[in-house]
C-alpha cells in the first residue's frame, strides 16, 4: 500500500509541475482548454445559460457544474482551481478502487493499473475534465453489485457531464439501476433546462462534424494525403479534423459501426446467462470500448474513461478483461507521444504520425476484440449448453442403460 500511495504521489506530483508550467512538457499547450476555453464558457455560465451560440460547447448540461468548479477554490486563479479539482478527482477514483479491492475474490490490480496507466497519457488528463467524470463511473461501477439504485443514479448523473457513462446501464441487471437512472437523468436534465436557456443547445453541434485526426477512420485519410487526396486539416468544432471529399462517407461508416457495436450489446445482454460479480464491470469496460474505437473522435483524453472502466474489472480477480486491460496500458504511452508529444507529424500526416496512430488504434481495436470475445464466452452459454424445450431426444429416450 505505502509503495502504491508513493507512486501516486511522485507521478501526480510531476503532472501537476507539467499543468502549473513549472515543467515545460514537449509538444503543444494542453493546458489552454482550460486557461481559454473553459475559462469562457466559465463566464458565460455564471450568467445563468449555456454558451449556445458557440459550436465548441459539444456537452451535456452537467458538464456546466464541471467547468463552473473552480468557484469552489476562490482563492486560486481559475486554471490553477481546476488542475487542484481534477488531482482531486484521481485521488478520489483511487480511493475508489482501493476500497473496491477489499473482500474475497478482490485485487488491487485496478489500483495499480489507475496509478500506472494515468500519467502515461502526460498532463493532458488534468487539463481536462474527464477525469471528474471517470471518478463517477467508477463510483456507479463499483456500486452496481450492491447498491443498484446509487448505482443508477451515478450512471445518468455522469451521463448528463459527458454522455458515455450511459452504455454502463447495458451492463446492469434489473430494474431498480434502470429506474434509478431514468428518475435522476430526468430530474436533473429537467432543473437545467428550466433554470439555463440552452441546455440541450449541444445535440445540433455534432452534425457537421469532419473525422478527428487521431480517429481509426482518420487513417484512411493520413495516407490518401500521399496518394493525391485534396482535403485539409482543419480546427472545426474544437478539435483537429479531416474536411474535404469522402469524409462524410467515412463519418457515416464510423456511425455505423457504433450502431453495429450498440446491436451486438443488446444482443449480448439478450443471450446473457451467466452472470458473475464482475461481469457488470467487464461488460461496462466492454462497452466503453467499442463505442472509443468506432467513434469519428478519438481524443487523448477518452483513453482515461477506458482506463478507469478497465481498473474497475481489474479489482475483481475472476474478471476475464486482464489482456484488454493491458492493451489499453500498452496505449497509453503511445498515445501521449501522438498528443502532445509529436501531435505536429500527426497533424502532418508524415511516417512518425502514421505509425503512432496506428500502433495506438490498432492496440485499441485488439482490445476491443479480445474484450468482446471473453465477455461473449463467460456469460452466453454455447448452444449445445442451452436445454431443450421438448425434451430429451428420441436417441437419449430409447437408449437401453447397460
Amino acid at each position: 500500500m505505502a509503495g502504491l500511495l508513493g507512486i501516486w504521489g511522485v507521478t501526480r506530483a510531476a503532472l501537476l509541475l507539467c499543468v502549473l508550467k513549472v515543467v515545460v512538457f514537449p509538444g503543444p499547450d494542453v493546458t489552454s482548454d482550460v486557461s481559454v476555453i473553459y475559462r469562457g464558457w466559465y463566464d458565460v455560465l455564471v450568467t445563468g445559460t449555456f454558451p449556445q451560440d458557440d459550436v465548441t460547447w459539444q456537452y451535456p448540461p452537467a458538464a456546466a457544474l464541471a467547468v463552473l468548479s473552480p468557484a469552489v477554490l476562490p482563492f486560486l486563479e481559475y486554471a490553477t482551481a481546476f488542475f487542484v479539482l481534477a488531482l482531486v478527482a484521481d485521488a478520489a477514483a483511487l480511493a475508489l478502487l482501493l476500497r473496491g479491492a477489499r473482500g474475497t475474490g478482490r485485487s488491487r490490480r485496478g489500483a495499480w493499473l489507475w496509478v500506472a496507466a494515468v500519467p502515461l497519457l502526460g498532463p493532458t488528463v488534468y487539463a481536462r475534465y474527464d477525469v471528474m467524470v471517470t471518478a463517477v463511473a467508477v463510483a456507479a461501477l463499483l456500486a452496481a453489485g450492491r447498491h443498484p439504485r446509487l448505482a443508477g443514479a451515478l450512471m445518468a448523473f455522469g451521463a448528463l457531464l459527458k454522455v458515455w457513462p450511459a452504455l454502463l446501464l447495458l451492463a446492469v441487471r434489473g430494474r431498480v439501476a434502470w429506474v434509478s437512472a431514468a428518475v435522476t437523468g430526468v430530474a436533473v436534465a429537467g432543473l437545467f433546462a428550466v433554470l439555463m436557456p440552452g441546455a440541450f443547445a449541444f445535440l445540433g453541434f455534432q452534425r457537421d462534424r469532419g473525422t478527428e485526426v487521431e480517429s481509426l477512420g482518420s487513417l484512411v485519410f493520413h495516407v490518401a494525403r500521399h496518394h493525391g487526396w485534396d482535403g485539409e486539416v482543419l480546427l472545426n468544432y474544437g478539435s483537429v479534423e479531416f474536411l474535404g471529399p469522402y469524409v462524410s462517407w467515412v463519418s457515416t461508416g464510423a456511425l455505423f459501426l457504433t450502431g453495429a457495436a450498440l446491436a451486438w450489446l443488446v444482443l449480448w445482454r439478450l443471450l446473457a446467462t451467466r452472470f458473475a460479480p464482475h461481469t457488470a464491470a467487464d461488460a461496462a469496460f466492454t462497452a466503453v470500448l467499442l463505442f472509443t474505437v468506432t467513434s469519428r473522435v478519438i481524443s487523448p483524453q477518452y483513453m482515461v474513461w477506458l482506463v478507469g472502466t478497465a481498473a474497475v474489472c481489474l479489482c475483481f480477480r475472476e474478471s476475464r478483461m486482464g489482456r484488454p486491460a493491458a492493451l489499453v496500458l500498452a496505449a497509453c504511452p503511445v498515445t501521449m507521444l501522438e498528443f502532445p508529444v509529436w501531435f505536429g507529424h500527426v497533424v502532418a500526416s508524415d511516417a512518425l504520425g502514421i505509425t503512432l496512430l496506428t500502433i495506438r488504434n490498432g492496440l485499441l481495436v485488439a482490445a476491443s476484440l479480445l474484450a468482446a470475445r471473453a465477455l461473449w464466452r463467460a456469460t452466453v452459454p454455447a448452444r449445445r449448453e442451452i436445454p431443450s424445450a421438448a425434451g430429451p431426444s428420441w436417441a437419449e429416450r430409447t437408449t437401453v442403460p447397460s
